[in-house]
């Protein structure tokens, strides 16, 4: 008899009563549950680590304590393998239409930065490193042992992933969420949080300020104001061909992760779609860093 995934979270030596589970929507590496008592609630993140996609859940519990003593993220409640149980925020996940609009863009940055800046000063233990180049590379040595029907496409990504890592350096260091999605940042009518720290690791930060582009697409104005009130001045000629190529980089890394997720996933998504729809931005964040490089 198979044990679900409520009956796992009511084993669960936390609780001092009944509790009340919900699925909650979204989550595409792991499945998250609210689960009530009485006057509290709480998420509860169920994922064991993916290897293949360099996630590591010891990393993540780390990453998540370190984030909420940054005053950033929700505070751990308890663990076990393969369990992670925060308190609940009552907080709404954002949009990329919000994160569009100015005011908020500028809140944005600014807990980003506190991110970068702050949550190391708090992690304990091993640290990881999510360097983007690197996992391409895992990633398409991945995809052709395995026969991906993508192996056709992986030698002229993997020539687009020497140029870009030549031109996006040289690389200040800092300590990355790298996975900037809208609904990964919550607001609660006072302030905002940044949840869901599966791939946190030291990183440059414009990994960070181009997926977060990227993933709420920015306009070229958008993303100028965001480098402005990230570093304090207005980006020159080298800033800003050192963002494109992490911009595309990060688009680069999506469109890979979502190829080898067509063949390893069993959560119910679309990857083939999601594929296609990051390879066709990574084309034109590509072809936009390429005309920027013979402009200059």
């Amino acid at each position: 008899m198979s044990v679900t995934p409520e009956d796992r979270i009511k084993a669960l030596d936390i609780w001092n009563g009944p509790i009340e589970i919900v699925a909650l929507p979204g989550g595409i590496t792991n499945r998250n549950y609210l689960v009530s008592q009485q006057n509290r609630r709480f998420v509860v993140r169920l994922g064991a680590d993916i290897a293949i996609h360099h996630i590591s859940r010891a990393n993540e519990l780390a990453a998540s304590r370190a984030a909420f003593d940054a005053g950033i993220s929700p505070a751990v409640v308890h663990h076990a393998p393969g369990v992670l149980v925060l308190d609940y925020v009552d907080g709404r996940p954002l949009s990329a239409e919000d994160i569009r609009h100015p005011a908020t863009l500028s809140r944005i940055v600014s807990l980003v930065r506190r991110c970068h800046q702050e949550v190391p000063r708090h992690f304990r233990g091993p640290a990881a490193i999510f360097w983007v180049f690197h996992v391409v590379r895992d990633y398409a040595a991945l995809l052709k042992n395995a026969g991906s029907r993508h192996t056709p496409l992986l030698s002229a990504l993997m020539e687009k992933t020497d140029i870009l890592e030549r031109a996006a350096g040289p690389f200040e260091i800092s300590f990355g969420h790298n996975d900037l999605l809208a609904n990964n940042f919550l607001d609660d009518g006072e302030r905002l949080w940044l949840i869901d720290w599966d791939y946190a690791g030291f990183n440059t930060p414009l990994f960070d300020l181009g997926g977060l582009s990227s993933n709420n697409e920015l306009s070229l104005p958008q993303e100028g104001a965001m480098l402005e009130a990230y570093f304090g001045e207005a980006p020159n000629a080298d800033l800003w061909r050192r963002y494109k190529a992490m911009k595309s980089a990060s688009l680069l890394r999506e469109s890979l992760w979502s190829m080898v997720s067509e063949i390893h996933s069993t959560i119910d998504f679309d990857y083939a779609v999601y594929t296609t729809e990051n390879l066709t931005r990574f084309t034109r964040a590509y072809d936009d860093f390429r005309d920027a490089e013979v402009l200059e």
